[in-house]
């Protein structure tokens, strides 16, 4: 039987990455260094998706086996050095934290072994880049490239904050996209069903990121500013809708400028997103989808990438502009990025907060307006 080792046993792991990977026929190893999770998986013999939406399903995941990263690195690296391929889902931050245990994994694979399939299931853009990186800092010896390969990848499923009780069980939209790109795999693509091999990955990150993640994040942003607690309920408000609706125009001009998809397929996919986003069967909060302001105003993030690829070729994007203001706006408790973010509105001038924030330079054609943007926000501060 073929194995996988997938790095993060949360929600995403276990019920989008780890189900497709169980459902190709794969033998599936979770890694994580949360105890309380990993000590629940070693002693469950299955545990259920749900999908909500047009299509609702329920799919037992079993057969599977957990390892805590830190407490057993031996362990982990036996299974990877066995492995055939290893995913991740655990944030790109925090890529670099599980880099040794993959690099010390592959060192561990016999010569001759087949090339161990590395791919970093995140939202962000070329993430297995970034753990390749990672890796490649931290192996030992010169046969890196005999023994694994590396492909980039995008993701797609929305996964909500689950009920109370859930235990190991996970809901999940019915809805999902995990495209691959193909060239690394010269021909011996892996036979899993739920995979959409292509041979550009590029626009299809870009149209996810600036299409899912711009919407959503600015559907929380706006519908927390209009007091919804849910990103159904917020999408529901036309005032939002509109709002959403106009940043999504502006992104789709870019995709349509920058990599050729056609006008028409833009405003189905539009539609198909916003519709994702109105399934009432998914409870997200607008809370836990804002979260993180500081790095989702990054420079290479959902809100300022697009905005400034606009400036520069001279479309508009008052839309994200308003996304911008609102997230300088978002500040429910409890989350230490929104205190940072805030704490540099008060503490810095609108050059230098914008500078930090965005990581812009002063003369990108974006930056006076998003300085003006962070200048209004202190005025109220």
């Amino acid at each position: 039987m073929t194995k996988a080792v997938h790095f993060g046993a949360g929600n995403i792991g276990r019920g989008f990455v780890g189900l497709l990977l169980h459902e190709a026929g794969y033998e599936l190893v979770f890694a994580d260094v949360a105890d309380a999770l990993i000590t629940q998986l070693q002693e469950a013999d299955s545990y259920e998706v749900r999908t909500v939406g047009q299509n609702p399903t329920r799919t037992v995941v079993d057969g599977f086996s957990a390892i805590n990263s830190t407490k057993d690195p031996e362990g982990l690296t036996e299974q990877i050095a066995s492995a055939d391929v290893v995913t991740t889902a655990v944030g790109a931050h925090i890529l670099r934290f599980v880099a040794p245990n993959i690099a010390a994994g592959i060192a561990a694979r016999p010569a001759g072994a087949p090339r161990l399939a590395v791919m970093a299931c995140e939202n962000a853009i070329n993430a297995t880049d970034l753990l390749e990186q990672e890796i490649r800092a931290n192996y030992q010896g010169e046969d890196l490239d005999d023994k694994a390969l590396f492909s980039n990848t995008a993701v797609d499923r929305i996964v909500p904050v689950q009920a109370e009780g859930a235990g190991l069980d996970v809901t999940v939209e019915d809805f999902y996209e995990w495209a691959v790109d193909r060239t690394p795999f010269a021909g011996q693509e892996l036979d899993v069903p739920g995979i959409t091999w292509v041979d550009d990955l590029g626009p299809y990150i870009e149209r996810k990121l600036f299409t899912v993640n711009t919407g959503h994040a600015t559907t929380a942003w706006h519908g927390w500013a209009a007091g919804h607690t849910t990103i159904a309920d917020a999408i529901s408000d036309a005032a939002v809708h509109g709002r959403v609706t106009s940043v999504l125009t502006e992104t789709s001009a870019l995709l349509v400028a920058k990599h050729g998809f056609s006008e028409e397929d833009m405003a189905s996919y539009r539609t198909k997103v916003l519709g994702r986003f109105a399934n009432t069967a998914l409870p997200d909060p607008v809370e836990r989808v804002g979260r993180a302001p500081l790095r989702k105003l990054s420079r290479n993030e959902r809100i300022i990438s697009p905005a400034a690829e606009l400036a520069e070729h001279g479309l508009g994007y008052q839309g994200l502009l308003a996304s911008f203001s609102a997230a300088l706006a978002f500040t429910p408790e409890g989350d230490d990025e929104v205190d940072r973010l805030q704490e540099i509105l008060r503490s810095q001038d609108a050059d230098a907060a914008t500078a930090e924030i965005t990581g812009l330079e002063p003369s990108h054609p974006l930056f006076a307006a998003v300085r003006d943007a962070v200048a209004a926000r202190q005025s109220t501060l």
